[in-house]
């Protein structure tokens, strides 16, 4: 009896179509904004900005623009020094959308990053409005200490460089 109902039940109503749950958990009608945590040569900054200024606009942050690459030995420093320190992190995702952008051989996205000054090095951060106006640029060599990066100043960049109006309340 239990498995004629069970199948009753499947065969009336179809599984969902892959990823369309997810989709349904976020706000209805809007897709959830997947950051974009890595430095792949494949993606489109321009979209990816685009999407990054919609979520900022939405959630009252500023846009980290972290450019640099898998090759880059102080990338790997800094993803290391987020994770190891939850709140920086929490500093960085309260006042920002981040939002990494690759800078290598197999891709320079030289188009993409000539709308902004010349980087000197990398990491290289780019603060943004919601709008996607340059409010600051920043080498990320000024918090480097030691093997690592130094936590209050890392901290004070990310606090004087957010938002200036008051975050939405959800």
């Amino acid at each position: 009896m239990f498995l004629l109902l069970f199948f009753s039940l499947v065969l009336r109503y179809p599984a969902p179509v892959a990823g369309e749950m997810a989709w349904q958990a976020a706000a209805p009608g809007t897709p959830r904004y997947i950051p974009v945590t890595r430095y792949d040569p494949k993606r489109n900054p321009s979209a990816d900005l685009a999407k990054a200024l919609v979520e900022a606009k939405r959630s009252g942050r500023n846009v980290l623009l972290v450019v640099g690459g898998d090759w880059c030995d102080w990338c790997q420093v800094m993803d290391k020094f987020f994770a190891g320190h939850a709140d920086v992190r929490g500093l960085r995702e309260r006042n920002f959308v981040t939002l990494k952008i690759n800078m290598s051989p197999q891709n320079e996205n030289r188009a993409f990053l000539s709308r902004y000054p010349k980087i000197p090095g990398y990491p290289y951060l780019f603060v943004l409005g919601a709008d996607g106006k340059l409010l600051h640029p920043q080498r990320a060599n000024e918090f480097e200490d030691g093997k690592t990066y130094n936590v209050p100043r890392f901290a004070r960049f990310l606090a004087g460089h957010g938002p200036t109006q008051p975050l939405p309340v959800n």
